[in-house]
């Protein structure tokens, strides 16, 4: 009896155990090489489908090193394999593994089913972020958002928002912006100090060095400008330049540039300088929050059915608990217990 084929959300579902036999068509994400504790060297690689993904190890002797080093990252693969757990992570054991070709994929129904993407509605997401760039008063403001975008537009708009952290699927840039800025609406009237025009702006735009930095259809990873400066300099020299177009005031201008400079939160983390304006401090606390529920939100999608845990989030330091709050029925709603007769 074949093996049977399974996404990787299948594979991670509560009535799976080691030991079982299973086929996958999965793209070759991430490959890298690492030296084990005896000096020996092997492949770490990540596979994965719009499912999700799991990591993999093939030692150097293994007939499938060579054969996956010739895919390179981005490629599609049959793969058959074991199911097996790494400190109670899934890390299946590969058993064979091959390239399929354009018809091989033409039958799976293309490689658009294979690629995790925002499981949002792009075309809603696109009209949502105009109507929010145009609640923008300030004309001079609003049209450096325009341009900035127009920039950057194709991208911006496919990108991911991570190569592995949060909203790292096609149009995650997209719907982490969108986010972002919603969340920033809602809670601006809880601090009337901040200038809410400057903030939107900022949300609009923190990220927006993340179309630059991140290439790849099926697979995200950095391009050589991206390695070399990072989003946030890509991000402050195409706002810069959309802002000068525009005749933005020179005030706004550097306050704009230091959103998008400081917006990271922590010099360990990437920004060039810490939050200093009241605007900046806001848009890094909001970008922070919807990055750390983007990856509770793609954890809960993607865990497998009946899962109570997550595998560790490096993102969040921990495991994430699934399973929804159980609440006890209204004493209105209790049922009751009808009394023997006596």
């Amino acid at each position: 009896m074949p093996a049977p084929r399974l996404n990787v959300a299948e594979l991670r579902a509560a009535n799976r155990t080691s030991g079982e036999e299973f086929e996958a068509v999965l793209i070759l994400r991430r490959i890298s090489t690492r030296t084990a504790r005896n000096d020996n060297a092997y492949l770490a690689v990540e596979l994965g489908d719009k499912t999700g993904s799991f990591s993999a190890n093939v030692f150097a002797d293994s007939p499938l090193n060579e054969a996956l080093r010739g895919a390179g990252e981005g490629a599609v693969v049959w793969v058959s394999a074991k199911i097996e757990f790494y400190q109670g992570r899934l890390s299946p054991r590969l058993l064979q593994a091959r390239l399929l070709d354009e018809d091989a994929l033409a039958e799976i129904g293309g490689v658009d089913s294979l690629v995790e993407t925002t499981p949002e509605d792009v075309d809603a997401l696109r009209a949502e972020f105009a109507a929010l760039t145009a609640r923008i008063e300030h004309a001079p403001l609003r049209r450096t958002v325009e341009l900035a975008i127009e920039s950057v537009a194709d991208r911006f708009h496919t990108a991911p928002a991570a190569v592995a952290m949060h909203h790292a699927y096609r149009s995650g840039l997209l719907e982490h912006t969108v986010h972002v800025t919603r969340a920033a609406v809602a809670l601006l009237p809880l601090y009337p100090e901040i200038c809410a025009d400057l903030v939107i702006a900022g949300c609009l735009l923190h990220d927006i060095g993340k179309a630059i930095e991140y290439a790849g259809a099926l697979t995200a990873r950095k391009t050589r400008t991206g390695q070399l400066q990072g989003h946030v300099v890509l991000g402050y020299r195409l706002v810069r330049r959309a802002a000068l177009t525009a005749r933005l005031g020179d005030d706004l201008v550097e306050r704009l540039e230091h959103i998008i400079l400081s917006h990271q939160g922590e010099l360990e983390w990437g920004a060039a300088v810490m939050a200093a304006t009241p605007e900046a401090v806001f848009v890094s606390m909001v970008d922070n929050l919807d990055a750390r529920m983007g990856m509770v939100q793609r954890a809960l999608r993607n865990g497998g059915e009946d899962v109570e845990f997550s595998e560790f989030l490096p993102g969040l330091k921990s495991v994430l608990l699934r399973t929804r709050p159980q609440f006890p029925l209204p004493e209105s709603e209790t049922p009751v217990t009808a009394t023997p007769a006596t």
